[in-house]
């Protein structure tokens, strides 16, 4: 039987385990899916070790740059991001090869497009982990002109205290890559000027678990277009499957 899995820490909040196992189910797919909680990147080699029947892998925070150093191949637009979500793993006798690549620039991609409109130009991503770098990646090939914001000073950054009621009418799409209102801290939100928001604006959260933010909700209550990232998520799925399998 093949197996799949999730590594990543902490996993509690994990989609994957439940939406592959009913594939395989459905399809009648000789296979199973398993979530691999390791507490550091340098478990993965035990992971692997243990597991000679794994074909893929997800990966997710906080290992989806750091996972790079371990692959033998990386797609060139896994390599451009800078951040790789989805291993495939072969095995040649008894060496075991890695390829990486990047499903989150499609999901999102292929999940946004449609609600981009012309007023839609200029977009803020909070946050500038790996999943960050991949909706960078998209939108700036989407042709809209994109800033990363963060809470610490950085290189190419701007910071969420700098952000005026100008800057959210000008960077109308504001696109959330932060774990902020993840369940069980639903109460969070980005600080941000939310009354400065209206029917312009579009608010997607990479979040889908609580269905609708905090940040979703006080955008929803200006008038703003808001999505969270439950599409996203089927999309990218989709995608790993191709890649385990091509």
């Amino acid at each position: 039987m093949d197996k799949y899995g999730l590594i990543g820490y902490p996993l509690g909040h994990s989609f994957s385990i439940g939406y592959f196992n009913e594939k395989f189910q459905n399809e009648n797919i000789d296979a199973v899916y398993e979530n691999f909680e390791i507490a550091s990147i340098e478990d993965l080699e035990e992971v692997l070790a243990t597991n000679p029947q794994l074909r893929g892998l997800n990966v997710t925070i906080p290992y989806k740059e750091k996972v790079m150093s371990y692959l033998d191949h990386i797609t060139p637009e896994a390599r451009a991001i800078g951040a790789v979500n989805v291993i495939q793993v072969q095995h040649k006798g008894s060496k075991v090869i890695l390829k990486g690549f990047n499903s989150d620039v499609i999901g999102f991609t292929r999940s946004i497009e449609p609600m981009l409109e012309r007023f839609h130009k200029k977009a803020l991503v909070l946050g500038t982990g790996g999943a960050a770098k991949a909706i960078h990646f998209a939108l700036t090939a989407l042709g809209l002109e994109v800033v990363y914001v963060s809470r610490y000073e950085r290189p190419g950054t701007i910071q969420y205290e700098t952000i005026t009621p100008d800057v959210v009418r000008e960077y109308n799409v504001i696109v959330n890559c932060t774990p902020l209102g993840m369940f069980p801290n639903v109460s969070e939100c980005p600080p941000l000027p939310y009354e400065a928001m209206d029917s312009h604006n579009l608010l997607y959260d990479l979040i889908y678990n609580p269905d609708e933010t905090l940040f979703m909700q006080k955008g929803a209550a200006q008038g703003a277009t808001v999505k969270n990232g439950l599409e996203m998520l089927l999309l990218q799925a989709f995608a790993s499957w191709e890649f385990w399998n091509s």
